[in-house]
């Protein structure tokens, strides 16, 4: 849905560029493809983030499942280390090897 209507304000502002201005059809082309890559690049980032945080969301589940998750060089399960959901950081547990090391759940996989 976001897709029409970035279209939709791309048409609009090139009909304000061609009814409005003083351009000329070059400097309002150029300006169109500009305003148009510009979207398309931010519906790409949300694209992308959407994905990480989906990524991240299987971590926090297969955690929570009991799961043991692979962190770089480290396993993080409930019996070792707890989880921050306001960071999404996993935090070792008291009287444990891992006693206050954070890892970040992005870095998980």
């Amino acid at each position: 849905m976001a897709y029409i209507y970035g279209l939709i304000i791309v048409g609009l502002l090139t009909l304000a560029m061609h009814y409005f201005t003083e351009l000329s059809t070059k400097q309002k082309i150029s300006a169109a493809i500009i305003i148009l890559i510009l979207i398309l690049s931010a519906v790409a980032y949300n694209k992308y983030q959407d994905a990480q945080r989906e990524k991240m969301l299987e971590i926090v589940i297969k955690y929570e499942q009991g799961k043991t998750i692979r962190c770089g060089n480290r396993d993080v399960n409930a019996s070792n280390y707890s989880l921050s959901v306001g960071t999404y950081t996993f935090i070792g547990k008291k009287n444990t090897p891992h006693y206050a090391e954070m890892i970040d759940a992005f870095t998980c996989q």
